[in-house]
């Protein structure tokens, strides 16, 4: 049987390849192909054939040569070069037969196209197979041509296409006008030669005529804006025509799909309709008859019917249609939403966000349905649904929209929470007219999603609550008994932690009692319970355990009774391996046993934050946020000591170390103390705000939460308003006693005016003076300038400028060690912008004793090629060893004297 099967298989064969005089090595070369085991015998393979073609080429059998161009194809299928049989595919359309120039043109399209400079020479050959009587073989000049035609070949071959498009012949006619569509779209300026005959054509009976002719028409509306109003006035009629006898004609099985007669016929009619209505009234209205009869007679229980009825929707939408008419449009995408197929539903409610643009009333009427699609087992219908729903929220229905999400948000999967809280938070702070409903709502998100609300809403809301002195009261006891239920979610903790620190007197007594709230009896040592499970909960994280730990010293403070064990819980963490925990312990501890007469004063209730300046910083930093994706990240200064278990970040290259890679911002007029996370703003004045009162600092924070509550290393910025500038102490860590800052402040005046010192003239010429300064021995000194200090290091600059060279600074770098700890393998690096030149000298040594009993010095020259038109300006980095441990400091100079 076996050798049967094999017979009628190559019998089989012979036939379908009976153009061929040798048919069979084709497929022994598919076979042999396929047969290899390895990539490079199939290139050996390969190879072996393309020897062989070659070598038949070169003797020139035209007998082999459609075998061996059916052959390149395939070995052009698997991705090898077959460049050097190009001039085969044109001797095989220029043969007499059939058979060859079919092979021909199908090597054309495949191994060809329309940058190869050989095509040029195949125009003459398609020109006369376009006249060849043979309609055959007209077609598949017309192919080629609708294939790889360029702008040349289609001004030389238009006419032909143009008389070709008359023919008789139907098949001929077809793809002649496909063929125009290429050529009008390589020669746009073509497009009024084929106007009338595209018109004409869609008077036609035969559908691939009609759907030929109807895509050439969508071409040249958008080539040529005459085309457009030329088919807006001669071709609506035909459309409308068309349309109609297709939806009313009769079971016809060439065309009938499901059941729907041509329904890709129907979805190119309405495309051009929605082109040829878009901004036109009078072709809108005449349009509207039709596309109400396809909408509702149109079956939608077929995939082809919806197809139809989708395109008919957006139709609809485009034009200049009736009210009536993109209601019904509307409620046929209502019902779309009730279909159990998913792609339907979502190209559903892709089209009603579009629709809400048009008519936002008739989509409310769905917003049930639409709400049902926020709850669907798929993900992509869930998101597009809730961006669907944030469209519709208004006044008038916000609060029944948001219990419904929120209602949703308690058993909504893990993976949606995010963004179905960041929404649910969006529409409450938009929509919201009553503070107590916002905080009605802000408190249910965050007992159901605390873990998945973001640290500005946290803020807006504390925002809120500062401002709302008649809900401060409610607000506490809320979020207590909130925090009792769900104490595992995090935003939850923190705003809670924070309110019963800031108002915790008011929990305890029950102040502010709104009418139908029930009273709760909590204790003081209630209160601090809360706070402690809270500390216990969630030490790990650094942030959480900063507030609870503040929240417990102003609890001490509100509660003189819970000091003693205030002060027990605060002590244990002053061994806690997060090093900002630790910190707080220690300088909590110091607050309650040895500053009891200021405590008081120095933990009152934060003052009123103010609410408008906080949404302007809100959008300021969202814009900042915006830009920041789209540069690497930069290391926040004051991260001299890592949390264990945090991996110690690589050391970047010196080039990468600023990240200063713009040079071009205008040099800021004015000196200001900028926000420290944002060294590049703070160097070349971009995006920055300026302060134009000198001495004045403002501060900004990228972490609004960390910042409302001083958590995180802070620079201390220290001056007096007289000063024309302030000096900015860099990265100032945590472990500073916090009333030491109370009781001295340091202040430097950053900017003096330069002592010029003139070296006195030699009499080297007749009739100069002793007192005559010589021209080019000028030597320009300007006062030390403290660089960078914290608690730890001191780095002093000596600046001098060069003689003969203004823009020539040399400074030499004086390094102390503030610590009792020696610091070994000192290493100082240094970054300026591009126009600046840097030159690094070998420091004095890589050991800074302690106690400043000594120090390390370096010099440095700086060229500031804009000078007088950009400020100089330094990043600087130091990393060393203490006791074996790595650290490092960096931050900006950006205090130099004017001028330089």
């Amino acid at each position: 049987m076996d050798t049967v099967e094999k017979i009628v298989e190559d019998f089989a064969s012979d036939i379908a390849m009976s153009s061929f005089s040798s048919g069979t090595r084709l497929r022994d070369m598919i076979r042999a192909i396929r047969a290899c085991k390895t990539a490079a015998e199939e290139r050996a393979v390969v190879r072996r054939e393309c020897a062989a073609i070659r070598t038949a080429i070169s003797e020139n059998e035209p007998a082999l040569r459609h075998r061996n161009m059916a052959k390149l194809m395939f070995i052009h299928m698997l991705g090898y070069p077959t460049h050097f049989a190009h001039m085969e595919c044109l001797k095989l359309i220029a043969a007499a037969g059939y058979p060859e120039k079919r092979v021909g043109y199908l090597g054309l399209m495949l191994l060809l196209d329309e940058r190869q400079e050989v095509l040029m020479l195949v125009t003459n050959s398609l020109k006369q197979d376009l006249n060849h009587p043979n309609q055959f073989i007209v077609g598949l000049a017309l192919c080629a041509l609708g294939n790889i035609c360029s702008a040349e070949m289609a001004r030389d071959l238009s006419p032909e296409v143009e008389r070709l498009m008359r023919s008789r012949e139907v098949n001929t006619k077809k793809k002649a006008a496909l063929c125009s569509i290429r050529i009008v779209r390589k020669v746009p300026d073509l497009a009024e030669n084929f106007m009338a005959l595209a018109a004409s054509l869609l008077k036609e009976k035969h559908h691939g005529v009609l759907i030929s002719a109807i895509q050439l028409c969508t071409e040249l509306c958008k080539a040529s804006k005459d085309a457009l109003e030329y088919l807006r006035k001669n071709c609506i009629e035909g459309l409308v025509r068309i349309l109609r006898d297709v939806s009313n004609s009769s079971y016809a099985p060439e065309y009938d799909v499901s059941g729907i007669a041509d329904p890709f016929l129907h979805i190119r009619v309405l495309k051009l309709m929605r082109i040829l209505g878009q901004g036109d009234a009078d072709c809108s209205e005449y349009m509207n008859d039709i596309l109400a009869q396809v909408a509702t007679k149109t079956d939608s229980n077929k995939n082809a019917g919806n197809a139809i009825l989708y395109e008919c929707v957006q139709t609809i939408m485009g034009i200049e249609a009736t009210s009536g008419l993109r209601v019904l449009a509307i409620n046929i995408l209502g019902r779309f939403l009730s279909n159990r197929d998913n792609n339907i539903r979502y190209v559903a409610l892709n089209m009603l966000m579009r629709a809400i643009a048009v008519d936002a009333l008739a989509v409310q009427r769905h917003r049930t349905t639409i709400l049902e699609c926020v709850k669907d087992a798929d993900a992509s219908i869930r998101k597009r649904a809730l961006e669907l729903v944030f469209l519709l929220v208004n006044d008038t229905n916000v609060k029944p929209l948001t219990k419904e999400l929120i209602d949703y948000l308690s058993i909504a999967d893990p993976d949606f929470k995010g963004d179905l809280t960041s929404k649910i938070c969006s529409i409450v702070e938009k929509f919201s007219q009553e503070k107590l409903w916002y905080l009605d709502q802000m408190f249910k998100v965050l007992s159901l999603a605390g873990n998945h609300v973001k640290d500005d809403v946290c803020h807006a809301l504390i925002v809120v609550l500062s401002n709302a002195s008649e809900l401060q009261g409610y607000s506490v006891r809320s979020l207590y008994k909130a925090l009792q239920a769900y104490g595992k979610q995090g935003s939850l903790v923190r705003v809670a932690v924070w309110c019963i620190g800031e108002y915790g007197e008011m929990l305890v007594n029950n102040v502010g009692m709104l009418d139908g709230e029930e009273k709760i009896t909590v204790t003081e040592s209630d209160a601090v319970d809360a706070v402690e499970i809270a500390l216990n909960r969630h030490s790990a994280d650094a942030t959480t355990g900063a507030m609870c730990l503040v929240a417990l010293l102003k609890l001490s403070s509100r509660f003189p009774s819970t000091s003693e064990r205030v002060k027990q819980i605060v002590a244990r963490n002053k061994e806690n391996a997060v090093l900002e925990l630790q910190q707080r312990s220690i300088e909590f501890s110091s607050i309650i046993q040895r500053h009891q007469s200021i405590r008081s004063s120095l933990l009152e209730r934060m003052p009123v934050l103010d609410e408008a300046s906080y949404l302007v910083k809100r959008a300021t930093a969202t814009q900042a946020t915006i830009s920041a994706n789209k540069h690497a990240p930069t290391v926040a200064p004051g991260g001299l000591k890592l949390p264990n278990g945090v991996a110690k970040p690589t050391s970047a290259p010196l080039a990468d170390l600023l990240d200063l890679s713009s040079d071009d911002a205008p040099a800021s007029t004015t000196t200001s103390t900028t926000t420290p996370n944002d060294f590049l703003q703070d160097l070349l004045g971009i995006g920055g705000v300026s302060t134009s009162t000198a001495g004045v600092p403002s501060t900004a924070s990228t972490d609004i939460l960390m910042d409302l509550l001083s958590i995180g290393s802070s620079p201390l910025q220290n001056g007096t308003p007289g000063q024309a500038e302030s000096k900015p102490v860099h990265a100032v860590p945590e472990a500073i006693d916090l009333l030491g800052s109370l009781s001295s402040t340091t202040s430097v005046s950053a900017e003096t005016k330069p002592t010029r010192l003139v070296s006195q003239g030699m009499d080297l010429l007749d009739g100069l003076s002793s007192s005559t300064s010589v021209s080019g021995l000028e030597k320009t000194v300007h006062p030390s300038i403290t660089a960078f200090q914290s608690t730890t290091l001191k780095i002093t600059f000596d600046l001098k400028r060069q003689p003969g060279n203004p823009r020539e600074t040399t400074i030499h770098a004086t390094f102390t060690n503030l610590t009792s700890s020696t610091y070994t393998d000192f290493i100082f690096q240094a970054a300026v912008p591009k126009f600046i030149q840097l030159k690094l000298d070998p420091a004095s040594g890589n050991t800074v004793p302690a106690n400043g009993n000594g120090s390390v010095t370096q010099g440095l020259s700086v060229t500031n090629n804009q000078q007088g038109q950009k400020p100089l300006a330094m990043r600087i980095r130091m990393s060393y060893k203490v006791n074996g441990e790595d650290r490092l400091e960096q931050g900006q100079v950006s205090n130099f004297p004017s001028g330089l």
